[in-house]
Order: structure tokens, then sequence, then C-alpha cells
């Protein structure tokens, strides 16, 4: 049962209630004194933080501070990068593809090295020699070359060049320059699709002395994507090219093969073959002469080229001025007619005795035409 001093303050409470978020209706008070003062002055108060939370725009439910700068707006999602070929020299390679991948097929050359080594040989074709020559390659005269030249300086002053009558003419004889000289023989037995093992090799043979040429091959080749048109070799004649004896190689060297790295004594020019210093016998050179150039004694000459002591020199052939190494600059040789085991010794810059031990033959025995022999590592029995 309720009184009616329970019926009194349940109306009091829900008056409050209905009053309590209105900012200018006013509280019941328990006196008329108190009630009139305390309506009047809260009223006021609640009237005037009306109108100021009204003017700064606050919202109860959403508030907006009209003051307050607004958020940045939510940026778009960055699409994933996708990778694509960066393609920096689109024109040489869609001028000369063609040409590469023709060539790989007919003398078992990776187009992507022909393409890469054309691009930073000829400065994307910017060259001197390329503008002028329609050289792509930088290839030297050489003493097998009948065709015109063209002279400038380089690693020394006037040397020669070729000149070709046009640009496809240079491609074409680049992969018949690799083709035929034995420095290079090796490379032919590696998979058509191993640029970078072609980059190394082409180095180590001494196509050029920037010891960061294989990096600056790779780099053009996997920027541009050229190992693409490597998937252009015919696969069903490689076993043409891995038969011994199907091609002859030049096995001979002349200086255009190297540059020299200083001019010594008597003005002689020194050359690297296989990190070891040598120079080439000029018209009237014996070891005596040589050795007094060098200021070295002349049994050295012949211990450091495994010469016996009847040894005659040669115009044109290397002298090494230091001792050969325990290995060859290429991985193997393979005996081409008219070979023997002091010119390969020389070539590829091998002790003699170093030769024959890793290919497990007696001292003075001949090569076989057609044989590998290892210049890096010992022959297996298999």
């Amino acid at each position: 049962m309720h009184n009616e001093n329970d019926k009194q303050t349940s109306h009091t409470d829900n008056n409050n209630n209905s009053h309590l978020f209105s900012f200018s209706s006013p509280l019941p008070s328990p006196s008329h004194e108190v009630q009139h003062s305390a309506s009047f002055t809260l009223n006021q108060t609640l009237e005037r933080l009306n109108k100021y939370m009204l003017s700064k725009k606050w919202i109860i439910d959403n508030i907006f501070v009209e003051d307050e700068p607004p958020l940045p707006p939510v940026p778009s999602p960055v699409p994933q990068k996708q990778h694509t070929p960066i393609h920096k020299h689109p024109i040489l390679n869609e001028l000369y593809k063609d040409i590469a991948v023709k060539d790989m097929n007919t003398y078992r050359i990776p187009a992507s090295i022909t393409l890469a080594q054309g691009l930073l040989e000829s400065n994307n074709g910017n060259s001197d020699l390329a503008t002028k020559a329609n050289n792509h390659f930088g290839i030297k005269c050489h003493k097998e070359w009948k065709g015109e030249t063209y002279i400038k300086d380089d690693d020394a002053k006037d040397e020669c060049f070729r000149m070709y009558k046009s640009v496809e003419e240079s491609y074409k004889d680049h992969s018949s320059f690799l083709r035929t000289r034995v420095r290079y023989a090796s490379l032919f037995y590696l998979d058509i699709t191993n640029y970078k093992a072609w980059a190394e090799g082409l180095k180590a043979a001494g196509y050029a002395t920037n010891p960061n040429y294989p990096k600056q091959l790779i780099k053009l080749i996997e920027d541009n994507c050229l190992y693409e048109y490597d998937s252009g070799f015919q696969k069903k004649d490689i076993a043409a090219y891995q038969q011994p004896g199907q091609v002859t190689f030049l096995i001979s060297d002349d200086d255009d093969d190297f540059s020299p790295i200083n001019i010594g004594g008597s003005n002689r020019a020194f050359f690297l073959n296989n990190d070891i210093k040598f120079v080439f016998v000029k018209s009237g050179d014996t070891f005596e002469k040589i050795a007094k150039d060098l200021e070295l004694k002349p049994e050295a000459l012949y211990r450091y080229n495994d010469f016996p002591k009847e040894y005659k020199l040669k115009v044109g052939e290397k002298v090494y001025i230091e001792s050969k190494r325990r290995k060859g600059f290429a991985e193997f040789h393979i005996v081409q007619k008219g070979d023997n085991m002091l010119a390969i010794s020389q070539f590829y810059g091998i002790k003699l005795a170093q030769l024959y031990k890793k290919n497990k033959m007696e001292q003075g025995t001949k090569p076989i035409v057609g044989q590998k022999l290892w210049l890096r590592k010992k022959k297996t029995d298999k």
C-alpha cells in the first residue's frame, strides 16, 4: 500500500526524468522560495550552455567541432607493383633480335649474350665505332682480317678496328669470331640458356679486361629480359655442336687479342693472359735480348715458359715473364689438328706439368685430335 508521501515522491522522480536532457525546462524544488531562486539560476545557466554548444555545432550523438580541421581523406589502396620488362634499350633489341636468334642457331651463341654485348660494346649504338664503322662489338683487325679498317686510339694509339658495310655484317662477324677462336671454344659446351656462365666465360677467355664485364652483361640481360630470346634455339641441332672436331679453331694469338697493361723497358708492351704477364716476340728477339730488356735472367724465361734449351723463338708468340698457373683460364680444351701439349700450355697459361697431371698423361705423350683436355680440374675415370 502507498501513502500520499510515496505518491509525491514518485511524481517528483517522473518529473526529474522528463527534464533530464532539456536545457530550458526548470527543475522542481522541494521549497517554493528555493525553487524560484534555483530555477532561475539553473535555467539561465542551462540556456547559456545550450546556446554555446549549439554555436559550436556539438551534436550529442555525433560530435563535430567547427574549429577543428577536417580529417584528411583516406588514401586509395596502392596497387601492388607488377614485374614487367624494363626494356631500357628497345630500339637495338627490336632491330637486331632476329639476327641474334638466327646466329644463335647457326653458331650456337646465346642470343641474349649477342644482344647484351652489342648494347654494351657500342654504348647502345652511339659509340664512335658503331656510328662510323658499323662495328658494334669493338672487334679489332687481327691478322686474318682482309676487309676495310678504321683507325682510332683505344688502349694504345692508332689501333686498327674492323669496318663493316652494315650493322648486320658486324653481328655475323662477331658470331664467327667467337666460333672460330680456340680461346672461346669451351663456351660452346655450356648450356645455351646459361647466360651467366657465358658472361663469366667471355671474361675468363680475355674478351674484355674490365673485371665487372660479366656483371654488366648479366644486368643488361636481366633488365631487358633478353634471356627470352634464348628460347628460340633449335635444340635438335645441339648434338652437332658437341661433337669434337666439328669446327676448326684458330689456336694462334696476336696482340689484338689482348690489351697492353703497361709499357716497360725498350718500349715493350706488357700483356696479361690468365693473369700472367707476358710479351710478344718481335723481329730480332732472342732470349738474351728479352731478358736484358726486362732485367731478367734468360734461364728464368726458359723456366717460366717450359721451353727446352734448344727452343727457337717465333715472331708473334707469347713469352711469359713470370710463372704460369696451375690452372688454365678455361675448363677444358678440345684437341685440334696440329695441337701439341706445349702450345696448349702456353695458350691457356697453365704449367706444362700440371696439364699432364690433370689429364693423367705421362710426360711427353702426344694428345689425340678430338681429345678433351681438362685445364682446371682433374680428369675423372668415368
